[in-house]
């Protein structure tokens, strides 16, 4: 699958597209007219960005807790009713009158909540498209929240000033209930991933086996830490530009959107791996001409180039994918969504207190400085074609050939893909041997996640 038109010809592709689509609108539009209200309520900076970003943080309690119902609700039943709940809390955000405080415990019980949406979300990609499809797939749900952030923002900020910021919640409250009916319309019933009931202790003990390996753990921690830092210097837009921070956004998700445009669809397999070090670079290094106080079409500029190092999302999960048993494809999703989500919150927060003391454009740079050195440190773990490593706890084998399928060929594709020669047999006999597991049975006509061609959420963030 190598075009946008036979992805869209897949079938449940397009509702599925639809109902990803719909949510990030509406969590753009609210997320800016929350904050502008915060901040109109209170003048702090701190609580400004934790308005929009605050949500991430709290999805660190539902990433501890129920990540392990991500494979075990039907996918269905699950984004209809997640979509539900948000537009509801969002319907509540907009009450006349709504302290403060209860805007701040609305955030902080959706949030876990939330947490489940990644993982549903992207195991329910993996059974849609065939193999060749979903790095593809992945990237235009980058592109789409792209365009729909620079049309979210760019809407959301008319609204605010036309409608308040109470209309504008209104309107995101109404989106949700949009994706909730395309949802529950337009996707098809499918069973749950995986059996059993879900429970914080599963979700403890399959998050312990998936932090077990290390390959897995430099992967996570590069998605996780540069993005949530510079997510951090995005928080501070409305203090830094309070007229023009829809403008800001909307650059930095066009910039976003051009990045997955050109590694999605452009950039050859074999070259992915190589990329993602110097895409994380370029994340944060253009944030350091903050520090001093550019004038606004700079700030315009350099917010657009440095958010096309976004797209690194995409060969890092693609990398992770490779690493990861098929049974907890899903549950390895919503970690890295949740953990993500989680680290952009702490971001903001953390920029937030920064900005406090010094100054929002002081903050912005110290947070991108800060991004540069995590990248730097984790350089070397990701570098391709580096040297075997040992067999993790739970079968996977660590060895990296730096083409990022994890099958130590060096030629990009998997060798369990059950092309004939028998390797991919003998790597499942050993990884159940090493796990003392059985392989999942595999349904006909789909490959399972870790055979697939892998490559994302914050208003603004590359998912």
């Amino acid at each position: 699958m190598r075009t946008y038109r036979q992805l869209f010809r897949t079938p449940e592709f397009t509702p599925f597209f639809l109902t990803s689509a719909l949510q990030v609108g509406a969590q753009t539009m609210s997320g800016l007219a929350l904050g502008h209200r915060v901040y109109a309520a209170t003048g702090s900076p701190l609580l400004s960005a934790l308005a929009m970003f605050g949500p991430a943080l709290a999805q660190v309690i539902g990433a501890a807790t129920l990540l392990s119902a991500a494979d075990r609700i039907p996918p269905r039943t699950a984004l209809t009713g997640l979509a539900l709940l948000l537009g509801l809390g969002t319907a509540v955000q907009a009450l006349p009158g709504l302290p403060v405080w209860a805007a701040f415990a609305v955030l902080l019980a959706l949030g876990p909540v939330s947490s489940l949406g990644g993982g549903v979300r992207y195991g329910l990609l993996h059974e849609i498209l065939a193999r060749e499809g979903y790095l593809l797939g992945r990237s235009v749900l980058n592109m789409s929240a792209g365009l729909l952030q620079i049309c979210g923002f760019a809407a959301g900020g008319v609204l605010v000033t036309v409608l308040s910021a109470r209309g504008t919640l209104l309107a995101g409250a109404g989106l949700y209930a949009a994706a909730a009916a395309v949802a529950r319309c337009g996707l098809g019933r499918r069973p749950p991933r995986a059996a059993g009931r879900p429970s914080v202790a599963d979700t403890w003990r399959n998050n312990a086996r998936l932090w077990s390996a290390g390959p897995r753990r430099t992967v996570y921690l590069a998605l996780w830490v540069p993005n949530g830092l510079i997510v951090g210097c995005e928080s501070l837009y409305v203090p830094y530009a309070p007229r023009h921070a829809g403008l800001l956004f909307a650059c930095g998700a066009l910039g976003m959107l051009t990045g997955d445009i050109l590694i999605g669809r452009y950039v050859p397999r074999r070259w992915r791996p190589r990329l993602c070090v110097p895409l994380c670079l370029l994340l944060a290094v253009p944030y350091l001409l903050f520090a001093l106080r550019p004038a606004l079409p700079l700030a315009l500029a350099a917010v657009l180039l440095a958010t096309v190092g976004y797209a690194a999302n995409l060969p890092l999960q693609e990398r992770l994918m490779s690493l990861t048993p098929d049974e907890l494809s899903g549950h390895a999703l919503g970690l890295h969504s949740s953990g993500m989500l989680t680290l952009q919150g702490v971001g903001a927060a953390l920029a937030g207190a920064v900005a406090e003391r010094t100054s929002p454009t002081t903050a912005m740079a110290a947070m991108a400085a800060a991004s540069v050195v995590v990248t730097v440190a984790l350089a070397p773990g990701l570098r391709p074609g580096g040297p075997d490593r040992r067999p993790t706890q739970d079968g996977d084998s660590d060895r990296d050939d730096g083409d990022g399928d994890g099958d130590g060929d060096g030629d990009g594709t998997s060798d369990s893909e059950g092309d004939g020669d028998g390797d991919g047999d003998r790597d499942r006999d050993r990884d159940r041997d090493r796990d003392g597991t059985k392989p999942c049975r595999k349904m006909p006509g789909n490959l399972a996640p870790a055979q697939r061609e892998l490559p994302p959420s914050r208003p603004s963030a590359g998912a």
